[in-house]
């Protein structure tokens, strides 16, 4: 299978874009719910989550696995990378989703000018304007975080007019300091729930980048360099979901991050057996 890894339901949405493109093989998804959010908690606590998490998947045989969470690329996964997986699972790959959304603003080669919502973990780390440096110094990036978007999300309030209304905020406060953009980046795997509420303020000719579609596109490619790792996968098209915390709620979010039906799975990283969902 190939697992991924989010600190709650946002990953879902990267999940969705990957499979409606790669469709044929098994998909593990875990979200560490129980521990949520991730992005107030210092970088020893998420890469140790992280790890944790990340551990678990490769336990249950997935070869590769996509950390499909802002916060955890952001704060733990080159750690994971360079230190943990060379002596521990040297066999084994762990993919982010930073990466894969700075190379397309990159490699676009059209954008001078680019905004970034993210949560406050996200750009306190300032990981999206080291790596987009590292590939076009030229590119000059803005951000603004929006603590209070996830929390409007979870509720199921995404349609609420005061979620716009927060919105516009944001975005008033982005572009007061950045003035007019190519681009604005949606750097936090909930905000895609949000898209049509953003894409109707920002105007038509500023590209809304989200993390989804790109995710999928570049791990295709990934797939098709990497042989050994893509012939050792699975491939029944099935989705199996996991959580650390099982609730009344969380079937119910999950559909809408996933945009279909999701029947979820209580799990323990501390054990190896997992208890049925409802």
């Amino acid at each position: 299978m190939i697992g991924f890894f989010d600190s709650g339901f946002g990953g879902l949405t990267v999940l969705r874009r990957v499979v409606e493109a790669l469709p044929r093989y098994d998909y593990l998804y875990l979200g560490d719910n129980a521990r949520a959010p991730y992005g107030s908690r210092s970088q020893r606590v998420v890469y140790e989550f992280t790890r944790e998490a990340v551990d678990y998947l490769f336990r249950r045989g997935c070869p590769l696995v996509v950390i499909a969470c802002n916060t955890s690329s952001a704060k733990a996964l080159r750690r994971i990378q360079q230190e943990h997986l060379p002596g521990s699972y040297p066999d084994r790959r762990v993919l982010g989703v930073v990466r894969p959304l700075v190379e397309e603003v990159a490699e676009r080669k059209i954008f001078r000018k680019v905004g970034l919502l993210a949560t406050e973990g996200v750009v306190a780390s300032e990981a999206y304007l080291r790596e987009i440096e590292k590939l076009d110094p030229a590119i000059r990036v803005f951000q603004k975080a929006c603590p209070l978007l996830v929390p409007i999300i979870e509720a199921g309030e995404q349609d609420w007019e005061g979620a716009e209304l927060i919105l516009r905020r944001y975005l008033d406060e982005l572009l007061a300091e950045a003035g007019a953009i190519d681009a604005l980046l949606l750097a936090c795997t909930h905000y895609p729930i949000l898209y049509g509420t953003i894409r109707r303020i920002v105007e038509a000719r500023v590209e809304v980048l989200e993390q989804g579609p790109i995710v999928a596109a570049k791990l295709a490619d990934y797939l098709r360099r990497h042989p050994e790792i893509e012939r050792r996968l699975t491939r029944g098209g099935r989705r199996t979901f996991l959580t650390t915390d099982l609730t009344e709620r969380f079937d119910r979010l999950a559909r809408i991050f996933f945009g279909e039906p999701v029947r979820s799975r209580l799990v323990a990283f501390d054990r190896e057996a997992e208890r049925g969902g409802r």
